[in-house]
C-alpha cells in the first residue's frame, strides 16, 4: 500500500491534493502506512459496501452475469468474469 500511495502522490499535480476513499481493510488503515503530504485518506464506514464503487461493480456482476447459472468448471466461471470485464471496462 505504501508503494501504491507513493505512485499516486507522484501523479498528483504540484500544488494540488488527492483524496482517497478506502474501505476498512487492515492495510488501508495500518499504523505502518506512510501517507504522503499531498494525499488524504478517508475511510468508508464499516459494513457499508453500497458506498464502495468497486463493491457495486462486483454486485452487479454477481447479479447479472453469474447468478442463476450452472458452470461446468472453475474455468467457466473465470471465463464468464473475463467476458464481463471486457464488456464492462472496454
Amino acid at each position: 500500500m505504501n508503494l501504491h500511495l507513493a505512485e499516486i502522490a507522484k501523479a498528483v499535480a504540484p500544488g494540488t491534493h488527492a483524496v482517497l476513499l478506502v474501505d476498512q481493510a487492515g492495510w488501508h488503515l495500518s499504523v505502518r502506512l506512510v501517507v504522503p503530504a499531498n494525499i488524504t485518506i478517508i475511510p468508508l464506514p464499516p459494513k457499508c459496501p453500497e458506498l464502495n464503487p468497486v463493491e457495486n461493480i462486483w454486485q452487479y456482476m454477481r447479479d447479472n452475469w453469474l447468478s442463476n447459472r450452472v458452470f461446468k468448471s472453475y474455468d467457466d466461471i473465470v471465463d464468464r468474469k473475463r467476458e464481463f470485464l471486457r464488456t464492462f471496462c472496454f
